[in-house]
């Protein structure tokens, strides 16, 4: 994976330079059972003439990424008449439980947008279909390939570079006469800005999220301090107690100075959801996030966003990852026609200029190479994230096979405690009792 880190690096500094020498809301979900365009036309793997397929495609995201998906898709069908598309797309929330239904009833879209988190339980239950022939993955870093991979098959393509790292309101701060987060502060520095920046603002406003909830947030803490992922990914329970308590004690005091919001409100909370994100609508400051979502927050809020890599503490916060990728149902009956289309969508020229970066920075070199004089701001602010974060990231850690309900388990515990009906302590003390029904 440090090839990954060191490649990564190089090519988005040199993206940078480039650029510079030039001078996920909440939808509800959308199902659409139309064909696409059916204008006449041929392309890589296109097949004029075929048997008619209608492949059914499933993904998540922004709205930004939806408008430029359906367009990618009438493109193809543009060039290959015989193929149209079924689609269902939507926000993260609730993405993973309608997916898992859909195929244990073997009945999943023939093309999925996975999650690298999902793939080791996916695999381990044989749904998805082995992907090592057919698709040209050449251009892409052997070991971003190697994400994907299974038991030595290929079982998810990935489909660009993304990084979590710092949001923030560029803006609001100007306003406030609040510089910036510098590279390289550290988490002392970050909570003492957000202490000194909670006086200026008005009702209703504050500087950042409570933490207590943000499985995220307290995992890019905990690597910071050189304790390692919360859960290994050979499936070990690996909360840090001390570490635990740090956090969670520090975002006690935050709620109880009116730094961070009030659970209700907090809870309220929707990524990209225009009327429902409190950094879209002014009432937040700062949040972590996912590179692949900063050029959608441009588009909601154009012109007031920066960018920062984590905070360190030891050790950088961040990581460098795939955003997901796309994987194929074991059930499809259209396996080829899906895997021409993979093949296509990663390495056609026109595919990636309507993509730019709604799933990060397109995972293909030439890709790449071909958008960068085209970049709008959002564009360079996603690359900007991820060349921040490159300086020290850490090993992305995808998930361990078995620890999916961990989350369901983790997310009321951490409720509980932001709303106080348990203690720090006992939070910990449930965790690791929920742990051990995970652990191998």
């Amino acid at each position: 994976m440090h090839n990954v880190l060191n490649k990564t690096s190089v090519v988005i500094a040199s993206l940078l330079l480039a650029i510079s020498t030039a001078g996920c809301s909440s939808l509800g979900v959308k199902e659409e059972a139309q064909p696409s365009a059916n204008s006449a036309g041929t392309g890589a793997g296109a097949a004029v003439g075929g048997k008619p397929v209608k492949l059914r495609i499933m993904w998540w995201g922004s709205q930004a990424r939806h408008d430029a998906t359906l367009k990618i898709l009438d493109l193809y069908t543009k060039k290959n008449p015989n193929v149209t598309f079924e689609t269902q797309y939507q926000g993260f929330d609730g993405y993973l439980d309608k997916l898992t239904t859909q195929a244990a009833a073997k009945n999943a879209p023939d093309i999925i947008q996975m999650d690298a988190a999902w793939l080791a339980d996916w695999n381990g239950r044989g749904q998805l279909a082995d992907l090592s022939s057919g698709i040209n993955i050449k251009d892409i870093d052997p070991t971003l390939v190697d994400t994907g991979k299974y038991q030595g098959k290929l079982t998810a393509v990935p489909l660009g570079n993304n990084a979590w790292g710092m949001i923030y309101d560029k803006a609001a701060l100007e306003k406030l006469g609040v510089a910036a987060p510098k590279d390289g502060y550290t988490w002392d520095d970050f909570f003492k800005l957000v202490e000194e920046i909670k006086p200026k603002l008005g009702k209703g406003q504050y500087v950042i999220k409570d933490g207590t909830t943000d499985t995220t947030q307290y995992a890019a803490f905990q690597l910071s301090k050189g304790k390692g992922w919360p859960v290994t990914v050979d499936g070990k329970f690996n909360y840090d107690k001390e570490t635990w308590l740090e956090w969670t004690k520090k975002f006690a005091q935050l709620r109880k100075a009116g730094v961070v919001p009030p659970p209700d409100v907090q809870l309220a909370d929707k990524d990209l959801d225009p009327t429902a994100d409190m950094l879209i609508n002014g009432n937040l400051l700062f949040k972590g996030l996912h590179a692949a979502q900063v050029s959608a927050y441009d588009a909601l809020k154009p012109g007031a966003i920066g960018v920062a890599a984590m905070p360190k503490a030891a050790q950088g916060g961040g990581w460098l990852k795939a955003t997901f990728y796309f994987s194929i149902s074991q059930d499809s009956a259209y396996k080829e026609e899906s895997k021409k289309f993979i093949d296509w969508f990663i390495n056609d020229p026109e595919a990636g200029e309507i993509g730019g970066t709604t799933r990060g920075v397109p995972i293909t070199n030439k890709i790449v190479s071909l958008l960068q004089p085209k970049f709008n701001l959002g564009d360079k602010l996603t690359v900007e994230m991820i060349n921040k974060t490159a300086v020290n990231s850490q090993v992305f850690n995808p998930g361990a096979p078995g620890w999916t309900d961990f989350a369901k388990d983790e997310k009321d515990i951490r409720e509980r405690l932001m709303f106080e009906k348990i203690t720090p302590e006992q939070a910990y003390d449930e965790l690791v009792k929920a742990g051990k029904k995970y652990e191998k």
